[in-house]
């Protein structure tokens, strides 16, 4: 059975931004238990390992008492079926991202009609920020460090220097 107060946060995390803790911490207000979950996407380059992303998502996450971080191959819904996770939480910063969000949505409804999504608007101050933007930034060598919660800037600046 899945747990409406339980809720997962997908996406591939890549890497994780300061937009993201915001929809995390705002999410782990509202739910008993959230699950931050990099989704592998096979449609996606991936600049950082999966382990590596889980490493950013402890750093960026671990003060955050009822949030959980996994990563994870299957399919969102069996995901969230097999954790009992009856809620998927996405940010939006535009209208844009809401009609994709919307799509996913139903997409995933149809697939377990016992899973709900709820889309928060992203805050003005992170509209820009995006882990694309993040990844441009580090290739060109410019401080990506305010675009990235605390912890994950020196893990990228680690990730880097091996790559």
């Amino acid at each position: 059975m899945l747990n409406p107060k339980k809720a997962l946060i997908p996406g591939s995390f890549d890497p994780p931004t300061v937009g993201h803790y915001d929809i995390v911490a705002r999410a782990a207000a509202m739910f008993d238990e959230v699950y931050v979950v990099a989704f592998v996407n096979s449609s996606k380059h991936e600049r950082f390992s999966v382990s590596e992303r889980l490493k950013m998502l402890h750093a960026a996450f671990d003060g955050i008492k009822n949030v959980r971080v996994d990563v994870s191959q299957e399919l969102l819904a069996d995901y969230a079926a097999e954790h009992g996770l009856g809620t998927i939480v996405k940010g939006a910063r535009s209208a844009t991202d809401f009609d994709y969000e919307m799509s996913l949505a139903l997409i995933n409804r149809s697939i377990n009609s016992g899973l709900d999504t709820v889309i928060i608007p992203t805050k003005a101050e992170y509209m820009h920020v995006s882990s694309t933007m993040v990844r441009e930034m580090i290739r060109y060598g410019c401080d990506y460090s305010k675009a990235v919660p605390s912890g994950v800037a020196d893990l990228i600046g680690e990730f880097s220097k091996n790559q």
